[in-house]
C-alpha cells in the first residue's frame, strides 16, 4: 500500500523543508512519483506558503498538492508546535486525492478551511464531510489553504480519495456532570432559565459542587453545554457543543457561543483529560468495527486545546492511535475547529478530536 508521511523540522520557514518531507515519505512509500500530497506547513509558512508548496510538487512530480498552515502538525513519529516545520502525506498505486466534481459515488469530503471561510452554505450542502480549521486558539492570523500546488482565494478546499473506503468519528472528550435539563427561556446567545425557573449559573454551580465535592470556583474554559432536542440524546453522546463566553452574576444567565432555543435539553459537560483519553479509546475500536479491517492510513484534525497543551506536554491522543494502529501512516494538525457529520449534520465542532481511518479497495480478481 503506497501511502506514507513525513515530518521536518527546521530552524526557518524555508521551502526545503517541504520538499525534504515530500522526499522521505515517497521513500518510505516505494515511489518516485505521487498521485496526490497531502501536505501541512506551521503557521510561519502562513504569509507566504507558495515556495513550499511549489517545492513540494516538485518533489512529488505532481501538481496535485493539497493543505494548509495550522499552528501545530504532526504524523504517526511526531508533533511540532511553536517551530517552522513541514508535513507530508503522499499517495501511490490506486489511492489519489479527486475533486468534488468526480465524485460520482458521493464519497465523504476532506474538507480544510480558513476560520474566515467558514458558512452553512457549503458546510451544509449534500455532501459528508471531514476536516479542520486551520487556525490558532481565537481564529487569527494569515492562515492559508491550498489546492492544485496554489493557493485557494475562497479561503476552503475540498477532495475525496479514491479508492479507498472511510470511517469518521468524532471524539469530544467530555465528562457530563449533570443530567439533561430543558431549557425553559432563551434570548439570543444568552441562557436565561433552565428547568424549576432556576438560572443557569446557579445550575452550573450545582453541577459542580456535585462532580468535585469542595467550593472550588467553576472552571468556565473547561465547562461546555452539551444540547440536543432531546435527553435520550445527550444520554446517547448524540448532542451538539456550545462553549461558554460569560455570565451575568446578577440575572445568573450564561451566554454561549450558539443560540439555543427553550425546550432543548442541556447538561454541562466537563473537559476532562482522563474522559479524553478514554473516549479516543473508544473512537479507534468503533472506527475499526466500521471499517472491517485493519486501516491502511488515517488522519486526523485536533483542536489546539485538546493536544499537548490540554495533556500537559504530550498528545495522549496520538499515543492511543499509535498504540491501537501501530506504524500506521496517520496525518493531521491542531487546529480552530473541527468538521465531522453528527447525526446526518455537518458540524464545526469545540475542542474534539476527529479521526478518519481508510483502507484501500482491494481488487476481487
Amino acid at each position: 500500500m503506497k501511502v506514507a508521511t513525513s515530518i521536518v523540522l527546521g530552524n526557518q520557514a524555508a521551502p526545503e523543508l517541504a520538499a525534504e518531507a515530500v522526499t522521505n515519505a515517497m521513500q518510505k512509500a516505494g515511489i518516485s512519483i505521487a498521485n496526490s500530497v497531502l501536505l501541512l506547513l506551521t503557521s510561519e509558512f502562513a504569509g507566504n506558503p507558495q515556495a513550499a508548496i511549489r517545492a513540494a510538487a516538485k518533489a512529488a512530480n505532481c501538481t496535485q498538492v493539497m493543505g494548509c498552515s495550522a499552528t501545530g502538525i504532526f504524523t504517526e513519529e511526531d508533533w511540532v508546535l511553536d517551530a517552522p516545520a513541514a508535513a507530508a502525506m503522499v499517495f501511490g498505486g490506486d489511492i489519489t486525492l479527486q475533486l468534488p466534481q468526480h465524485n460520482y459515488s458521493s464519497q465523504p469530503l476532506l474538507t480544510l478551511s480558513a476560520p474566515n471561510a467558514i458558512n452553512s452554505t457549503w458546510l451544509n450542502n449534500s455532501y459528508v464531510r471531514y476536516g479542520g480549521v486551520s487556525g490558532d486558539a481565537i481564529g487569527q492570523g494569515p492562515f492559508s489553504v491550498w489546492q492544485n500546488a496554489k493557493g485557494d482565494v475562497t479561503g476552503y478546499v475540498e477532495a475525496f480519495l479514491s479508492g479507498t473506503n472511510v470511517v469518521t468519528q468524532a471524539s469530544h472528550g467530555l465528562s457530563l456532570i449533570s443530567q439533561p435539563i430543558q431549557i425553559q427561556q432563551t434570548a439570543g446567545f444568552d441562557l436565561a432559565l433552565m428547568g424549576n425557573q432556576q438560572s443557569p449559573f446557579t445550575v452550573l454551580q450545582k453541577a459542580w459542587k456535585s462532580h468535585c465535592k469542595n467550593n472550588d470556583p467553576v472552571p468556565l474554559h473547561l465547562i461546555t453545554a452539551a444540547y440536543a432536542d432531546s435527553a435520550a440524546a445527550i444520554e446517547q453522546g448524540h448532542y451538539h457543543q456550545a462553549s461558554i463566553i460569560s455570565h451575568d452574576e446578577n440575572s445568573g444567565s450564561i451566554t454561549l457561543t450558539k443560540p439555543l432555543k427553550a425546550g432543548q435539553f442541556l447538561s454541562w459537560a466537563l473537559r476532562d483529560t482522563a474522559a479524553a483519553e478514554a473516549d479516543m479509546l473508544l473512537t479507534t475500536h468503533a472506527l475499526a468495527q466500521r471499517l472491517g479491517c485493519a486501516p491502511d492510513f488515517g488522519l486526523l484534525f485536533s483542536c489546539l486545546g485538546r493536544g499537548p497543551y490540554f495533556y500537559n506536554g504530550v498528545d495522549r491522543d496520538l499515543q492511543v492511535i499509535q498504540r491501537e494502529f501501530p506504524h500506521m501512516p496517520l496525518l493531521g494538525f491542531y487546529g480552530n475547529g473541527e468538521i465531522a457529520s453528527i447525526d446526518g449534520t455537518n458540524q464545526l465542532l469545540p475542542y474534539s478530536a476527529v479521526l478518519s481511518l481508510f483502507a484501500a479497495r482491494r481488487s476481487s480478481s
